[in-house]
């Protein structure tokens, strides 16, 4: 129906503002994931992509959108720590674009911009794990499929340390020092569930190291495990490190370290 001085007019706002946004991510230049470039972003809401180069092509690999928690800083400040020690993946070859967006809450514009780019197909590492945070106990006994980032790209604990460890002292401390230095999870057991006092064994037993043997983290969680009363192994995961006391439970994706 047609009526004089009068027309409706329908605007799309989510998709006019993905066509902006995928304009200004076209011209918007990488910069390097590395801490002391990331630390100059601002703690505000909006979304990011993630680029690995290889033969001399930065592919996009990874789309993100911040949250109440977490703004662009952090979140990518996460993702620089996460590519840290990992074997096959250079982490001066991972780099980052970041957008602030005003107008954000009431649209999904991390969905949107993964399914303009060619869905997870193309953007790879969305969909593969990588985005998650500390992966839980339940994920202890999960078996990794072969395209989950961990799988392809997993922790490296056979690297020297590159933090002082003292060659004497509690069980505890030392593996407290590994945990507070490294790129990745060790988890050790606790006094109880709910403490955060680690086991009596690890707080009472005394360990040295070998001050001839290389102080990789590999190196100094089986020299420790070694050391503790009988029943305790260190497991490694593609993700992170469990040290655990008479855990009988199978471990798909996990290879023995040590065990006492």
């Amino acid at each position: 129906m047609t009526t004089a001085g009068y027309v409706e007019f329908e605007f799309d706002l989510p998709e006019a503002l993905l066509a902006k946004l995928v304009q200004v991510f076209d011209h918007l230049p990488e910069a390097t994931l590395l801490s002391d470039v990331v630390n100059t972003i601002p703690e505000e809401q909006g979304v990011y992509q993630l680029f690995l180069q290889s033969e001399g092509k930065r592919d996009l690999v990874y789309i993100g959108k911040t949250d109440a928690e977490a703004g662009l800083r952090k979140r990518l400040s996460r993702h620089a720590e996460k590519i840290q020690q990992r074997m096959g993946l250079d982490p001066s070859l991972v780099f980052f674009k970041a957008v602030r967006v005003y107008v954000f809450t009431a649209v999904d514009l991390e969905t949107q911009l993964i399914s303009h780019y060619g869905g997870t197909k193309q953007v790879s590492w969305n969909g593969s794990g990588f985005g998650s945070n500390d992966p839980g106990v339940e994920r202890d006994t999960t078996k990794f499929k072969p395209d989950h980032f961990e799988t392809k790209f997993p922790i490296d604990i056979a690297r020297p340390t590159t933090f002082p460890i003292a060659t004497k002292g509690k069980a505890a401390d030392v593996l407290r020092t590994l945990k507070r230095n490294l790129p990745y999870l060790i988890r050790f057991e606790r006094k109880s569930k709910n403490s955060q006092i680690a086991h009596d064994d690890l707080e009472g037993t005394d360990v040295k190291l070998d001050p001839k043997k290389a102080l990789t983290p590999e190196s100094v969680i089986a020299q420790v495990i070694k050391q503790l009363p009988a029943g305790w192994h260190a497991t490694l995961l593609p993700s992170h490190v469990i040290i655990y006391k008479n855990d009988d439970r199978k471990f798909p994706s996990g290879r023995l370290i040590a065990k006492s």
